[in-house]
C-alpha cells in the first residue's frame, strides 16, 4: 500500500507541474484553451512514445480519449471502456472526467467556453469532422478555434522521445497471399472507374498491406510509419523517413514504387493541387492538415473511403490458413498457461503480473511470434471490471481463491494476429459468478452460430450476443466484436460488431472478435472471446437468399466450473461440448503431457 500511494503521488505532481508549464505556454500563444487527443498524425490506435501526448500530462494511458484544458478548468473524455480506468489514473483536482457518449467534448465546449477566448488545436492530431464539431462549438460561445502552427504541449515537453526509426522490412508473399503490384493493379482500376486520379493513404496499416511491408514504429503493431499516393496507373509514391528503408527494400518493392522523403509529404500534396488532380482522402481517418493543404494547393478534393480499407479486411486463402495455423499455435500455448493456472492459482500466491509474464513467456516460445498484439490484460477480482485494464507495479493484484480472474492476450505472428479472453475461477465460484458467465457465454454462443444474408453489418448482429443479459436488465459498454488484421492491427476497421452505427456489410474472409461481457464495478469481470471469420453458409437447406457464417478460429477450453447448464439450451450444450472436443483434438499434440491431461478433463462433455 505505501509504494502504491508513493507512485500515485509522484505521478499527480509531475502532471500538475506539466498543467502549470502548459497553461504558462497557452497563455504566451495568446490561447484560452488547447484540446489534446489520444492520436498521432497517423490517426494510429496504439502511438509511437513521442506521441503520447495525453499519458504524458494526464497519466491516462488508455487507446482513446480526449482532453481540453482551459486557463481554469480542465477535463478528460473517455468511453465506456475507460471510465474506471480514468478515475484511478487521472488527478481529479486536475481533471474532472466525463463519459464522451453522454457528454461529447464540443458540447461540452460549447457550454464552458467564454466570449472571446481562443482554443487551440493542433490539425496534425485532428480529423475534418472533429473540427468542424469544435469549431461550431466555439462560435456558439462566441469563442474562435485556432490552428496552431506548433503544438504548445510538445513546447513543455521535456525529454520528449524521438520520432521512431525501425526498419521497414519485406512481409513475403508466403504469408501476404497476394503480390503488391496485384493489389495495386486493383485498386487502380477501381480508381480509374471512380474518375479518381489519386488515393491518399494516410493509415500505416494500408500502406503495409499494400506494399506487403511490415516494420515496428508503433508497440504491438507491424507498422512502418508514412504516408503514400496510390495513383491511378498504380504506381505509389511512399513517403517515408529513408532511415527506415531495410537493405534490399527498395529492390523489394519494385519499380512501380518510389520514395521520397517524409518531409517532403506537403510538397508533394501541393503538386498535386497544382495539378488540378481529383483526390480521395478518408475525412473520418486523416488529419485535418491533409485536407488544409490540398485545399490551399488547389487539388479536387473528395472524401471517400481508403481504397486498402475493404480488401484488406477480406483475407485471401493464404491469409486465412495462415490465421488458422496461427491460432492452432497460439491455443497451445494458452491451454498451457490455463493448465498451469489451474495448478498454482489456487495457492493463493500468484499475482496478475506473474500470471501475465508466464502467458507471454509460453507465446514467445513460436518461432513465428514478433510482439503481443496489445499488453496483455491480467486482472484479478475487482480489476477485471476496469476494461482495459493492465497490471502494474503499483496496482499488481494477488490473485484470490474464491476470486474471478481474466486474461485478454493476444500475440503477432508472422502468419496471423490473435486475440482471447478467457475468465476463470480461482476455486469454486459464487451462484452469481454462475449465473453472469453462463450469460455472457449464451451470447457468445448465440453470435457464433449466426447465420445471416449476405450485405448484412455487424451492428445489426450486436443484439445477439447481449440479450441474455438484457432479459436481466444488465448490459456491457463496449462493442461486442472488432475486425483484426492479418499479422498487423489487432484493431481493423471497416468492420464491427457493436451499438454503434456502422452500414459496413460482413463478407467472407473478414476476421471479427466475439467478445460479450459483464462487469460488476469493485468486485469482478467477465468477458469471453473469440476470434471468427466470416464464411459462405452451407448447410442451410433450401435457402433463399445468399447466406453467410461464422467459423471459429479460437482454440481454449471455456471453464466448465463457471458454465450453470441449467441455463443452457439442448443446442447451447451441444456447441459447447462440440466445441471442446475440437480443442482437445487440435491442441493435444502441440503440448506437454500434464497440459494434455488438464485438456482431457476441462474439455468433458457438460
Amino acid at each position: 500500500m505505501i509504494s502504491l500511494v508513493s507512485h500515485v503521488s509522484q505521478r499527480l505532481t509531475d502532471s500538475s507541474e506539466r498543467m502549470k508549464a502548459l497553461r504558462a505556454e497557452l497563455q504566451r500563444q495568446g490561447l484560452s484553451g488547447f484540446i489534446i487527443p489520444h492520436a498521432d498524425e497517423y490517426q494510429n490506435e496504439y502511438l509511437p512514445p513521442c506521441a503520447e501526448r495525453l499519458a504524458w500530462l494526464t497519466g491516462f494511458s488508455g487507446s482513446a480519449g480526449t482532453a481540453v484544458v482551459l486557463q481554469d478548468e480542465a477535463a478528460i473524455f473517455v468511453d465506456g471502456r475507460y471510465i474506471l480506468q480514468v478515475q484511478n489514473q487521472v488527478d481529479p483536482k486536475l481533471f474532472v472526467s466525463h463519459n464522451v457518449a453522454e457528454w461529447p467534448v464540443h458540447e461540452w465546449l460549447a457550454s464552458v467556453l467564454k466570449k472571446d477566448g481562443k482554443v487551440g488545436y493542433d490539425p496534425w492530431l485532428h480529423t475534418p469532422k472533429e473540427v468542424d464539431q469544435f469549431r461550431t462549438a466555439c462560435e456558439r460561445s462566441g469563442a474562435e478555434l485556432v490552428t496552431c502552427v506548433s503544438n504548445p504541449l510538445d513546447a513543455v515537453w521535456v525529454n520528449r522521445p524521438d520520432p521512431p526509426s525501425a526498419l521497414a522490412i519485406p512481409h513475403y508473399l508466403g504469408y501476404a497471399g497476394k503480390a503488391s503490384a496485384e493489389k495495386r493493379e486493383d485498386l487502380a482500376r477501381k480508381l480509374k472507374s471512380d474518375r479518381v486520379d489519386v488515393a491518399i493513404l494516410t493509415a500505416p496499416d494500408s500502406i503495409a498491406w499494400l506494399l506487403n511491408i511490415r516494420g515496428n514504429d508503433v508497440p504491438h503493431t507491424p507498422l512502418p510509419l508514412g504516408f503514400a499516393f496510390l495513383r491511378r496507373d498504380a504506381s505509389v509514391v511512399l513517403f517515408m523517413d529513408d532511415r527506415k528503408l531495410a537493405t534490399g527494400l527498395v529492390d523489394y518493392l519494385g519499380p512501380g514504387v518510389t520514395i521520397h522523403p517524409l518531409e517532403e509529404f506537403g510538397h508533394g500534396l501541393d503538386e498535386l493541387g497544382g495539378q488540378r488532380w481529383r483526390v480521395v482522402c478518408h475525412s473520418e481517418r486523416s488529419a485535418s492538415w491533409i485536407f488544409d493543404r490540398l485545399a490551399q494547393a488547389g487539388a479536387e478534393v473528395i472524401n471517400g473511403e481508403d481504397p486498402c480499407a475493404l480488401p484488406k479486411a477480406c483475407k485471401n486463402p493464404i491469409e486465412i490458413a495462415g490465421a488458422r495455423e496461427a491460432h492452432k499455435r497460439d491455443g497451445a500455448a494458452v491451454c498451457r498457461f490455463l493448465a498451469w493456472m489451474a495448478r498454482e492459482a489456487p495457492k493463493g500466491r500468484l499475482t496478475e503480473m506473474d500470471a501475465q509474464d508466464y502467458l507471454d513467456a509460453r507465446r514467445q516460445e513460436n518461432t513465428l511470434w514478433r510482439d503481443v498484439s496489445f499488453p496483455t490484460i491480467s486482472a484479478a477480482g475487482p480489476n477485471g471490471a476496469i476494461v482495459h485494464y493492465r497490471a502494474t507495479e503499483a496496482t499488481n493484484r494477488r490473485i484470490e481463491p474464491g476470486s474471478l480472474y481474466l486474461v485478454d492476450s493476444g500475440a503477432q505472428y508472422l502468419d496471423g494476429t490473435t486475440d482471447i479472453t478467457r475468465t476463470v475461477a480461482i476455486g469454486t465460484p459464487t451462484s452469481e459468478h454462475r449465473d453472469r458467465y453462463t450469460r455472457v457465454l449464451k451470447g457468445h454462443i448465440t453470435l457464433a452460430t449466426a447465420r445471416f444474408p449476405k450485405g448484412t453489418s455487424g451492428g445489426q448482429l450486436d443484439a445477439l450476443a447481449r440479450k441474455p443479459l438484457w432479459d436481466i436488465g444488465l448490459d456491457y459498454d463496449h462493442g461486442t466484436g472488432h475486425g483484426v488484421g492479418s499479422y498487423l492491427g489487432v484493431h481493423e476497421g471497416p468492420q464491427r460488431i457493436s451499438k454503434t452505427p456502422n452500414s459496413v456489410a460482413l463478407e467472407p474472409g473478414m476476421i471479427l472478435s466475439n467478445e460479450p461481457g459483464y462487469y460488476k464495478a469493485g468486485e469482478y469481470g467477465i468477458r469471453i472471446e473469440n476470434l471468427l471469420v466470416v464464411i459462405p453458409c452451407t448447410d442451410v437447406v433450401g435457402m433463399e437468399r445468399t447466406l453467410l457464417a461464422f467459423e471459429t478460429l479460437t482454440l481454449a477450453p471455456f471453464d466448465l466450473s463457471l458454465i450453470e447448464a441449467s441455463l443452457l439450451t439442448p443446442s447451447e450444450i451441444e456447441w459447447v461440448n462440440a466445441y471442446h472436443v475440437r480443442v482437445r483434438e487440435t491442441v493435444t499434440p502441440l503440448v506437454d503431457a500434464d497440459t494434455a491431461s488438464w485438456l482431457q478433463s476441462e474439455t468433458a462433455p457438460i
